[in-house]
């Protein structure tokens, strides 16, 4: 039932109902009204004079809006599929894409995939509790997976397909390749074909092929990316972003030294270099593959703080140095909840990338990730995430500033010490005041 009332009177009762099968242009008024973020009244003229009778329809609140655009690149959410198995072929892009990610960007491609042959176990979990435990929650995941072994021919077909498909959706290839401008510029050129929106230049990853001047070791060395992220930037035609490794002393120098180099974005941070464990009945070490295995790229849960910690240094340093610039930042690192992401999103990240969160609990896991960072936006009366982008970065400073704050807080606290210190403080005037002061409930 739809209730009238009269709505030029101080008397808001009802006058009349009209039966859920109302005219068309009631039912259009209902239907603006749902997506109106605050109550609305809509008037249905019944002649001039002051009974006018109005149709009242409060609306619920729209939901906070978490689209972004990003180096021109419109994504409906932040929340990205990172590079690695989660986007390894066309079907399970699609299925990133049908579940509603904000973007996705594909595993790591090369020209030569021959080079590249993988093993198997390449995979090792770490649980809370005793190492090696099968119970427990998993808090940290290693892998020793190269890039894409799959030719990049077969690829590349993959990502216009997906393209042709999604014309309106983030597709952004990753990729890597040896020290060498001739064979960027070719696979740059090749990739740009398929109609990919951006590139992720993997200058991180910590395993596999460092001989052929790749992944991290290029990451790790400023004049050797310096010269990489010069001959990319000069060939590309879409935006750039550099995707950092975590296992250098200071991030900020690799991640300036891209953005000099023009790149738009830094990524941060890619797997950490570890060893998961040693298996105390085999004395092997894991992931174990016929007896042996190889350090490998440690990421989940256990991560997320040491992410967090790069991802504020990177962004302190590009708001203090590139403010006002379209740059951009993607935080990565143990996402799994929405308050993961608010987390990056807090110190300055523009998306927020998910792989291991993704292997460990499906494609559907953006739908939870939206709820819950939406549930936040709502608790601190967010509208958009520009809202709350960067807000806790302020609040980071050295130790000896630490120090002279607290000693000054100190200071004051003692200043207005709660109470009187002796009788004869009581004054005639402010008695009542002064008999508060030292309540304790």
């Amino acid at each position: 039932m739809i209730t009238l009332f009269n709505t030029d009177s101080s008397d808001s009762s009802p006058i009349s109902t009209i039966p859920n099968e109302t005219t068309t242009m009631e039912m259009e008024s209902l239907r603006f009204a749902s997506h109106v973020s605050t109550p609305v009244t809509r008037r249905l003229s019944r002649g001039p004079g002051p009974n006018r009778v109005g149709l009242r329809i409060s609306a619920q609140a729209a939901e906070p809006d978490l689209s972004v655009t990003v180096n021109g690149l419109k994504m409906p959410n932040p929340f990205v599929i990172g590079s690695g198995p989660p986007g390894t072929n066309y079907t399970v892009m699609k299925r990133a894409f049908n579940e509603g990610w904000g973007a996705v960007i594909a595993k790591t491609v090369s020209l030569d995939a021959s080079k590249v042959v993988n093993v198997t176990p390449r995979y090792a979990r770490l649980r809370a509790g005793e190492n090696g435990s099968p119970k427990g929650q998993i808090i940290g995941w290693q892998n020793i997976e190269l890039i894409s072994d799959r030719p990049l021919e077969t690829m590349l077909k993959e990502f216009k397909q997906l393209k042709e498909e999604f014309p309106d959706r983030i597709l952004i290839a990753s990729i890597m390749e040896e020290y060498n401008k001739a064979a960027w510029e070719e696979l740059i050129d090749r990739v740009e074909q398929t109609g990919i929106d951006a590139f992720e230049i993997n200058f991180s990853c910590p395993h596999g092929m460092p001989e052929r001047r790749m992944g991290a070791a290029v990451g790790q060395d400023c004049a050797l990316l310096e010269e990489v992220c010069g001959w990319i930037n000069a060939k590309a035609t879409v935006p750039v972003w550099a995707k950092m490794t975590p296992n250098i002393t200071d991030i900020t120098q690799p991640a300036r030294v891209s953005l000099e180099a023009g790149c738009e974005g830094v990524a941060a941070i890619n797997t950490i270099m570890s060893v998961m464990g040693i298996n105390l009945d085999t004395l092997r070490p894991e992931p174990c593959v016929e007896g042996y295995s190889t350090p490998g790229g440690y990421s989940a849960k256990a991560v997320h703080p040491i992410a967090l910690a790069k991802v504020m240094s990177i962004a302190q340093m590009m708001k203090k140095e590139y403010a006002g610039k379209d740059l951009s930042l993607s935080g990565i690192g143990g996402v799994e909840k929405g308050n993961d992401a608010a987390e990056f999103i807090l110190l300055g990240a523009n998306t927020v990338q998910v792989c291991t969160g993704v292997m460990m609990h499906g494609y559907g896991l953006v739908k939870t990730l939206c709820s819950e960072l939406q549930e936040f936006m709502k608790k601190h009366n967010f509208s958009s995430i520009e809202d709350f982008r960067g807000a806790s970065l302020d609040y980071f400073t050295t130790h000896m500033d630490l120090v002279a704050r607290q000693q000054e807080a100190i200071r004051e606290r003692k200043a207005t010490k709660k109470g009187l210190q002796s009788d004869r403080d009581w004054t005639g005037d402010g008695f009542v005041k002064e008999s508060e002061s030292m309540v304790s409930n």
